[in-house]
């Protein structure tokens, strides 16, 4: 190798270190955080609220639901012990009520669950944009560079959710 080429591959490697180096020292100074979203849902009290205000909503329906379901569990075994006795076509009759009697419970029980979900996320997304609110305050009077609510990993040493949650709680 000649006498250039050397000079300008250690000019090379040298401003690579420099660059290094310096994002180290940046890297030292960025103040960054995470919240746990998963426990901000389940342990805030405005999150708590919101699940004891959906219990109460859908309580009724929940317990007509169940009241059908034993109906239908009911008429299923009736049907079964007093079928061998039935003439074909009442039995016949007696299974397509059974049937349509299912397929009702069915059609209700999944516009329950639609339902449900759709207004726990109405519930979820109040929390998620009250937390972040006090995430911002927090991030702003702290002065965090980035808070992060989704990660593969955080340390401890950046988990901030107690401070949000002690912040929503109040």
């Amino acid at each position: 190798m000649n006498f250039a080429l050397k000079k300008i591959i250690k000019m090379s490697v040298g401003c690579v270190l420099i660059a290094g180096v310096q994002l180290v020292v940046h890297a030292q100074e960025l103040k960054a955080g995470f919240v746990s979203t998963e426990r901000i849902f389940r342990d805030a009290a405005p999150a708590k609220a919101a699940t004891a205000k959906l219990e109460q909503e859908f309580s009724k329906r929940e317990k007509d639901l169940q009241e059908l379901a034993n109906r239908l569990k009911a008429s299923a075994e009736k049907l079964d012990k007093d079928g061998p006795v039935l003439s074909d076509a009442e039995r016949g009759k007696r299974q397509r009520e059974l049937a349509e009697m299912d397929k009702d419970f069915q059609r209700r029980q999944r516009e329950f669950r639609e339902d449900l979900n759709q207004r726990r996320n109405e519930e979820l997304a109040i929390v998620l944009e009250r937390a972040n609110k006090v995430i911002k305050q927090i991030a702003e009077t702290e002065k965090y560079d980035a808070v992060f609510q989704e990660a593969v990993y955080s340390s401890p040493r950046i988990d901030i959710t107690d401070k949000v949650l002690k912040a929503l709680n109040k």
